[in-house]
This record gives structure tokens, sequence and C-alpha cells, in this order.
């Protein structure tokens, strides 16, 4: 090894004044993700990693409604988890009319879709494309089709990433479920992750009409902030796909109910879909179940809970489901 790049590396690791103790953890935690770095990117990330330990630690250590610990992200800054494309642009869903009409029926007081029956798909994993949108439409309309048909068949994400431009999304720079609705319905078809499966990058639209497997016949948006007609939908018709902003508190959840002052709550700043499949209340905190797309080692098994009822994180900007 050069002389000057060792030393060079000695200083760095120096002036990171970590410990034997934080070494130890970045090292069984890269055993645990497989990870591998050159000797240069090792201090860098034990850096990061520790950064990220630390605040995570002292998080944990206060008075709060949710946990966070070190997941498969825990080696990045949150600007580095934004670049990854692991959240897409701000989608400004401001435009989106509501034409929801309430059951207006009682309500119980916890739903859980996952326990009605076999209607959810697996927790998959976006990897590094911002496409998290393709995954709600997709988790939302299989959940859709699984309820009116009985039959619960993975859906093609990447035709959706391919396909659906001209109805103003972006593939691995963002999108909206409403919106992927729409294209669905007018393009009369998606098909299956078999026939056209996902591959986390944009490429040629490969859709073959013959081959689809899952159909909309209309799309249904939610009323702008309107978490109670959320409710309504999830409690007496199925899961709703909705967006929200994810900020670096966010990165690290591991339990609990989320909830932070971090946030916005408008139209144009969400940069994550995901899908409401029930909810539920935890000592007095209303809360949403929800299913993520970062694999089902991230959260609790690749779900999260979110505070309810106080639009948190702009959650009830733009929420919508097909009707099949």
């Amino acid at each position: 090894m050069d002389a000057l790049f060792f030393f060079a590396l000695l200083s760095a690791a120096s002036a990171f004044r970590l410990s034997e103790r934080d070494e130890f953890h970045f090292k069984s935690w890269m055993a645990q993700y497989n990870r591998v770095y050159s000797m240069k990117e090792y201090y860098e990330r034990l850096q990061i990693f520790t950064d990220n330990k630390r605040r995570i630690d002292k998080h944990n250590e206060g008075n709060h409604s949710y946990t966070m610990g070190l997941n498969q992200f825990a080696d990045m800054t949150f600007a580095e988890f934004q670049k990854s494309f692991l959240l897409s642009e701000p989608q400004n869903c401001s435009a989106t009319k509501g034409n929801y009409f309430s059951s207006n029926a009682p309500y119980p007081d916890s739903v859980d879709w996952r326990k009605k029956g076999n209607y959810l798909t697996p927790v998959k994993n976006q990897g590094s494309c911002g496409s998290c949108w393709t995954f709600s439409t997709t988790g939302c309309l299989e959940s859709v089709t699984a309820i009116a048909t009985g039959k619960l068949i993975p859906l093609s994400e990447q035709q959706l990433v391919d396909c659906a431009q001209d109805f103003n999304n972006h593939g691995c720079n963002g999108g909206l479920p409403s919106q992927a609705f729409e294209y669905i319905l007018y393009n009369k078809g998606l098909m299956t992750e078999d026939d056209y499966p996902y591959k986390a990058f944009g490429s040629e639209c490969k859709y073959k009409p013959e081959l689809a497997a899952a159909f909309v016949k209309e799309v249904v948006n939610i009323t702008a902030y309107n978490e109670m007609e959320m409710v309504d939908a999830v409690a007496t018709r199925n899961p709703v796909s909705f967006a929200f902003e994810v900020t670096s508190d966010f990165m690290h959840y591991e339990q609990g109910v989320y909830t932070s002052t971090k946030c916005h709550n408008t139209t144009d700043k969400v940069n994550h879909a995901v899908l409401a499949v029930g909810y539920g209340e935890n000592n007095g905190t209303p809360y949403w179940i929800v299913k993520n797309s970062w694999g089902s080692g991230w959260g609790i098994d690749g779900y999260f809970l979110i505070e309810r009822g106080k639009n948190m994180c702009g959650l009830a900007a733009c929420s919508s489901f097909p009707v099949v």
C-alpha cells in the first residue's frame, strides 16, 4: 500500500474519533447486510454509520411513539438516500379532484386487510429506482382485484415504469398512483409480474394487451385532506394508495407509531407513495397500517404505522384507489 495513502487513512480514522465498539457494530452490520467496501470507502461509511447510530440511540433514549433501528440504509446519509432514487421527486397532487362518496356506515375501531383473507401480496422491494408509485399502484390493484375475484395475482410495476409516461408519470423519477390508475384504465389493462418482471430501471414499453391480467373501470380520488374518507374507504371497501413526505427521521424507522415535526403536510412536498391496509389505535394514538416497498427487512416486516387524524406528512393530500 502507498505509504502516503496509508497514513492518510490513519489520520482520517483518528479524526473520526471512532471507538473499537463503533467498528465492532459496523462490522457486525456489514456482515448482516453483506456489505463490502474499498479501504477508503470503509472509513467513510464507518463515519456515516456511526453518526446514524448515535442519532438513532439518542432518539430511542427519548420519549417517542416509535423507535429507530440500524436497517439496510444505516451507511447512507439522507442526501444519498434521496439520490439513490428510493424517494421520488416531490409530486404535486393538488390537481387531483375528489370523487369519493362516503358510505356513512359505522366503522370498526380497527381494520387490518392482512387478516381478512388472501388480499395482499408479500412486501416487495423497489431497489434503487424512484418507482414507489408503481408499487403503491400494484399493491392497491392487487388487493382490490383479489377482494372482487378471490384471486391474488402479483402485478407488473415494470409496465408502469416503462409505459405510463403519458399520464404525467416519470418512471424511476416518480409518479402518482392516481395517474397510474388512469393509465391502466385507458390502456385497458396491466400485465402480471411474471409476464413483465421488475428491473428497477426504465426501458422500452413492452406491454402486450393479450396478456393483461388486471383492469380498472374507474379511478376514485378521495377528497384532499379528508382522512375520514380514507377511513371509510379502508373500513368498507379496500386498501387505499396514498403519498406522503419522507424526511430523514423516517429512513431509520423500526417500529411503533411514526410521527414527525420535520415534514410538511401540503400537496406539493409528497415524495413517497405507499398503501394503507388498515388502521387502529395504540395508547390513545390512532394510526394507519401501511405497506411499504423497501423490502421485508425494513420496519415491521416491511410495514409501518403512522399517526392518523392529523394529515401527518401530507398523507391525506392525494389518496386514491381503483374500481375493477
